[in-house]
């Protein structure tokens, strides 16, 4: 069905709008009277053998929703009954800023890809916090995505951290770090062995004086060299976070399919979608040879087909993530993954 009506239908809009039209309809079909118990029947798998301990918490399937569809937790709730075994909202900074100017979201069918340079627009931690709070789905497991604001200069960023890590502290399970977005002046930088490191050890600071402690991930580029991904291998282990995101989006743009020009015409941003499959399979295989098996890496990046996620986990990945195989394929696409990981555990 999703195939056939819907995505045709919502690929009519720009990318922005299709989004927001997206979220207006998920509230107003599963808010309908017993839409969201029929919704949950159809897609949900249940199975006490999909259930995971990572990082301490307790997951009831390993197919999570990635950062960035549902920034501001808006629909959290219509989206679990979904199928998602645990859901991340952000990125989110401090203070509400609009991000880049628009257009900022582009679609490559060709190459079932995205480019994005969204600029981490968002409502403000604070907002988000607020919603997380009232939602009525308590079981799924939700992560929060922290960044740094854009006006932020990087060596006051961990102060930015800081202030979004309390203020979702009561209402999500685990903390992304995310320092590898293409599309914030100067991120990157902070994926530099020492500043990263500062960062790092900031936040378990913060972390370790609470009365119960809450996972902290990393998120990290597909970009990075073998040398910065051995770096940040000792980053990990050094600070003693909880494990990896791989990978965020691309700023490469090789071996597409989509016409060079048209690519041009998008302009700057990471790219997503399946032109990543191969390279963010093989950081997580790079980043497993060199971490110990309790540091957890959640492999996202090029997940369009069920054989997609089984490739990451059996590279290493402890649970997977999806966005733009989502935005293509459907939520049948969770489904089909829980499955595939149900047939393959027998």
């Amino acid at each position: 069905m999703y195939k056939l009506l819907v995505k045709p239908f919502l690929f009519l809009f720009n990318p922005e709008k299709a989004h927001h039209i997206t979220f207006a309809l998920l509230r107003f079909f599963l808010n309908l009277p017993l839409a969201k118990k029929i919704t949950t029947a159809i897609f949900v798998v249940e199975s006490h053998k999909l259930s995971k301990t990572v990082a301490g918490l307790n997951f009831p399937n390993p197919v999570g929703l990635a950062a960035g569809l549902d920034k501001n937790a808006l629909v959290v709730d219509e989206l679990s009954c979904l199928g998602f075994g645990s859901i991340e909202i952000g990125t989110v900074t401090p203070k509400a800023q609009p991000g880049n100017d628009k257009p900022r979201l582009f679609r490559l069918p060709k190459d079932e890809a995205l480019i994005n340079r969204m600029g981490f627009n968002n409502d403000g931690v604070n907002e988000a916090a607020i919603r997380l709070a009232k939602r009525k789905n308590k079981n799924i497991i939700i992560g929060g995505n922290i960044g740094k604001s854009k006006i932020t200069p990087n060596e006051n960023a961990t102060q930015d951290y800081v202030i979004s890590f309390h203020a979702l502290y009561d209402v999500v399970d685990y903390f992304v770090v995310n320092v590898s977005s293409p599309n914030t002046p100067n991120l990157r930088e902070l994926q530099e062995k020492e500043p990263l490191t500062n960062l790092l050890s900031s936040l378990q600071k913060e972390n370790l004086a609470k009365k119960i402690q809450k996972p902290i991930f990393l998120k990290i580029a597909p970009d990075l060299t073998d040398t910065q991904l051995q770096d940040i291998v000792e980053i990990v282990i050094e600070t003693k976070i909880a494990g990896v995101i791989a990978t965020n989006t691309t700023i490469s743009r090789a071996n597409l399919i989509t016409p060079q020009q048209e690519i041009q015409n998008m302009g700057a941003g990471g790219l997503s979608g399946k032109p990543l499959t191969a390279r963010s399979t093989e950081v997580i295989k790079f980043l497993r040879n060199k971490l110990d098996k309790q540091i957890a890496i959640i492999g996202v990046g090029g997940i369009h087909s069920a054989q997609d996620a089984i490739d990451k986990l059996n590279a290493g990945a402890d649970l997977i993530q999806l966005y733009t195989g989502f935005i293509y394929e459907g939520p049948t696409l969770i489904k089909e993954i829980n499955k595939r990981i149900l047939e393959e555990s027998k």
